[in-house]
């Protein structure tokens, strides 16, 4: 990635209460998203992506790190002070049937942040069925609730939601995975267009590997709390490095069976495995070596610039 960052996040660290340290969500996190990029996150349940992303807007408080947008520390603002930044910066949520307010009907949805921001005053409802229009919903949806709406209208919605306020960054946490699969492929289009026509810079939060082969320039995988890889999309699908890349990617279901790569062998994900002490993904690697039990690998530069990999069986 060459041109300039617009989102810099340094040292990000969340704990939640428990015993011990507690659950380490995020650990050590260091990501840089330049303006206009489309950048997937990805990896199962459980590895941090949505704290990670909650961290980045700012929605919850690292216990450590800095996060900087377009030059601006945002670590210690709070309230008021992180206005311009909540307009700049949005998020569509995974379950659109839980992130609208089903007693608002959907011009007040969408012209909700108008208000809050104090935009388009004059010319608010005029410009709410524009919204409605550049996410495919015609003008007869505006007066319903949300329970009126399909699954997929009211992710329409909630596209026109966050873009009404003309952000720079979205945040994309699974908007696609509460959606029937015929469904899916509308969305996912329409966010591929929209990103294209609004030059938006897009953190794409994802399970579905296809999906963000086809929307993302750049992937980022998490482990339990750490990036262990990242890369640009393609390289990534052609070339995995981290042992735990190749699990996920062999895991894809592919039609052509003459395609299909060979299954990695993994061990089970144990929540009770230490969290601290050499590579979070030892007990499970079948290319684990001693170094693996004592050393946290590093995120190292491999090969061509934009690959790094965190595994000690890649130095």
């Amino acid at each position: 990635m060459t041109a300039t960052p617009l989102l810099v996040a340094s040292g990000l660290v969340r704990r939640f209460p428990g015993p011990g340290r507690g659950t380490v969500a995020v650990d050590d996190v260091d990501i840089a998203i330049a303006a206009g990029e489309r950048v997937g996150l990805v990896g199962e349940s459980g590895s941090g992506k949505s704290t990670l992303g909650r961290l980045l807007l700012r929605l919850d408080a690292a216990d450590a790190g800095t996060v900087v947008f377009d030059g601006d520390d945002l670590t210690r603002k709070s309230g008021r002070a992180l206005l311009p930044f909540r307009r700049a910066a949005q998020v569509v949520f995974q379950d659109p049937a839980t992130a609208l307010n089903p007693r608002m009907s959907v011009e007040e949805l969408v012209a909700e942040g108008l208000i809050i921001h104090g935009l388009h005053s004059a010319d608010r409802g005029a410009r709410v069925r524009a919204l409605l229009g550049e996410v495919g919903l015609d003008d007869s949806v505006r007066q319903r609730r949300p329970h009126e709406l399909s699954g997929g209208q009211k992710q329409r919605v909630g596209i026109a939601r966050a873009l009404a306020v003309e952000p720079r960054f979205l945040l994309l946490d699974e908007p696609v995975s509460a959606l029937d699969v015929s469904v899916q492929a509308q969305i996912v289009n329409l966010l591929a267009e929209l990103s294209r026509s609004r030059g938006l810079t897009i953190l794409f939060v994802a399970h579905d590997l296809h999906v963000v082969r086809h929307l993302c320039d750049r992937v980022l995988v998490m482990y339990r709390g750490r990036i262990v890889e990242e890369g640009p999309t393609e390289a990534m699908f052609a070339t995995p490095q981290h042992p735990y890349t190749q699990a996920l990617l062999a895991a894809v279901p592919v039609a052509d069976p003459a395609r299909r790569l060979l299954a990695v062998p993994v061990g089970p994900g144990n929540s009770d495995e230490p969290a601290v002490g050499g590579c979070r993904f030892r007990h499970r690697c079948p290319e684990a070596l001693p170094a693996c039990d004592v050393d946290v690998p590093a995120l190292v530069t491999i090969g061509t610039p934009g690959r790094r990999v965190a595994c000690h069986a890649r130095r």
